[in-house]
């Protein structure tokens, strides 16, 4: 058994990689998955017990899977007889000659290990990035997943998310303030409006009670007063539809009770035309 071990495969300069090199290798390897199997699963039950957030919980599994597999890498190659000093000298050379043709790329996975350990954004927060709103489904070490309202997936770039400015509504874990505008006429008892838009916003069950809805007089338009209704809702993927809803509530209410939306209105005045001088 131990000559077959010790059978020769490779010649690497001084070194002699044999049989029993790369069963140790294999098995470092798989070592390595059956404790990142173990523990993954033990630290999905015990973030269940402790009610942990998914951000969190994804975070740290993440960041313990990096750590687990560099080590066994490391673990592997020297077990294949191969010394790791001359892996670190040509691992400093090789990184000094792509430092400058991968920028980029280090930036954005420097970028990845500071979103897993800040948690600035973490998976399934809404973000709102370049103008456009999604959950974040995956985080991984050069770029992340953002599934949009259209269950679009984008591919964004961790050094985007760390660098530039990112709203990301979940951040805070609490509600957030959403506005709708609207107009009546000039006839219409201001009073009566607002209390039609907070009883349509107090009857929404998107929509909290505290902080409770408030109702803003925006300004003095051409023909109509300008309202805007201000309220707050965990629903952030789903609040334009929440929004509509208001929309439909405040317009059925105030055809009940008689308020005028005024729609836009231009005079438009003609004036006959002056007779041409008849010519001989």
């Amino acid at each position: 058994m131990g000559e077959f071990l010790q059978r020769e495969l490779l010649h690497l300069g001084d070194n002699v990689l044999t049989l029993g090199h790369v069963l140790s290798a294999i098995v470092v390897l798989l070592v390595a998955r059956l404790i990142s199997f173990l523990f993954v699963q033990g630290f999905h039950r015990y973030a269940r017990r402790r009610k942990l957030d998914k951000g969190r919980e994804y975070a740290f599994v993440t960041l313990f899977k990096y750590f687990l597999y560099t080590i066994s890498i490391f673990l592997a190659i020297q077990a294949l007889g191969i010394s790791l000093n001359v892996i670190w000298a040509g691992t400093a050379a090789l990184f000094v000659g792509l430092g400058f043709g991968l920028q980029q790329i280090f930036r954005d996975m420097v970028s990845g290990l500071i979103l897993l350990i800040e948690r600035t954004v973490e998976v399934n927060d809404v973000v709102i990035v370049d103008g456009i709103i999604g959950s974040v489904v995956r985080i991984g070490l050069r770029t992340s997943e953002v599934e949009t309202r259209d269950k679009e997936v984008i591919i964004i770039p961790n050094a985007k998310l760390v660098s530039e400015n990112v709203v990301n509504w979940s951040h805070n874990k609490m509600c957030t303030r959403f506005q709708v505008d609207v107009i009546v006429g000039f006839h219409a008892d201001v009073d009566e409006v607002e209390r039609i838009l907070l009883e349509v916003a107090a009857g929404h069950p998107a929509v909290t009670r505290e902080p409770a809805p408030r109702v803003a007089f925006q300004a003095f338009g051409e023909h109509h007063f300008i309202f805007k209704l201000h309220y707050f809702t965990h629903e952030f993927l789903a609040n334009e539809f929440v929004m509509s809803d208001l929309r439909f509530r405040i317009v059925r209410s105030f055809r009940e009770q008689g308020i005028e939306i005024p729609f836009p209105q231009r005079d438009v005045h003609l004036h006959g035309s002056v007779p041409t001088p008849a010519h001989d």
